[in-house]
């Protein structure tokens, strides 16, 4: 008798856990996965709301030092900009990050064609971005060859593209503030620095050159920060920044960044 009051209790035991994850796992379908469209119209609403409260959104754009490789913080130029607009601004500040190591100013053009991202740049009050470093520097092996005429070609498409990334950024969004972070020589140290400073000087001149035919775009320079003594603001890579190399750029970049409200009060 003992023996089948416990089959009993446990054949009761397993039928209740069964009906208890059929009834956990309906619930999460139907709070997750099976919203009315009121419900979902709702949380659209809410989401507006959020965007037209005030908050200053940044979207951060381009390549390996937006996304901050090197710094072992793992801060990165956005984190330290972050670190130090808090402290200018009441508002709440907002970033999204969309930066992709590696990539080249092609890759940057091919990524704003996506529909997500043209929705967030859409939204933005500032966009930032690095781009150019792997164009130029080709990880490398832009050093073996510093031919005028190969550099003036990759230039040139450089160039172009980086005219189609600012039209493709204001086509989303007309009035948003672009920051275009310049480049640095990371090679200045090396035997032919005179030459890369060249190169890199004249890539950030026509850099500007095309950022000057659009509003609201400001190229922000940073050859200056490591010009002297660069390996103390290099990551080992002898090419990213570290985390003091970054701060120089964050700190540069932050003071160009004027909110809306400081603004009102200069008119």
């Amino acid at each position: 008798m003992k023996i089948n009051t416990a089959k009993f209790i446990a054949i009761l035991s397993v039928l209740a856990t069964v009906l208890w994850v059929f009834g956990l796992a309906w619930t999460i379908n139907n709070y997750f996965f099976s919203k009315s469209d009121s419900a979902i119209k709702s949380d659209t609403s809410d989401i507006a709301e959020v965007n037209d409260s005030g908050d200053y959104q940044i979207i951060a754009l381009g390549d390996s030092l937006t996304r901050g490789t090197g710094d072992q913080s793992g801060k990165g130029y956005v984190g330290y900009l972050m670190d130090d607009l808090k402290g200018k601004t009441k508002q709440d500040i907002r970033l999204s990050n969309l930066a992709i190591k590696g990539q080249v100013s092609e890759q940057v053009v091919e990524q704003l064609q996506k529909p997500e991202i043209k929705r967030q740049v859409s939204t933005a009050d500032a966009v930032v971005m690095t781009i150019g470093g792997n164009d130029l520097f080709q990880g490398g092996r832009a050093l073996e060859n510093l031919s005028s005429a190969e550099n003036d070609q990759v230039k040139a498409r450089y160039l172009e593209n980086l005219d189609k990334i600012i039209q493709e950024i204001r086509n989303a969004n007309p009035e948003a503030m672009i920051y275009h972070v310049g480049l640095y020589n990371p090679f200045n140290d090396l035997d032919d620095a005179k030459t890369t400073s060249a190169i890199v000087r004249q890539w950030n001149f026509e850099s500007a050159e095309i950022a000057a035919g659009y509003p609201k775009v400001i190229m922000v320079p940073v050859f200056d920060l490591f010009e002297q003594n660069v390996n103390n603001y290099l990551f080992s890579d002898k090419f990213h920044p570290n985390s003091e190399g970054y701060k120089l750029i964050g700190e540069r970049l932050s003071s160009l960044i004027v909110f809306s409200e400081e603004g009102n009060q200069d008119d």
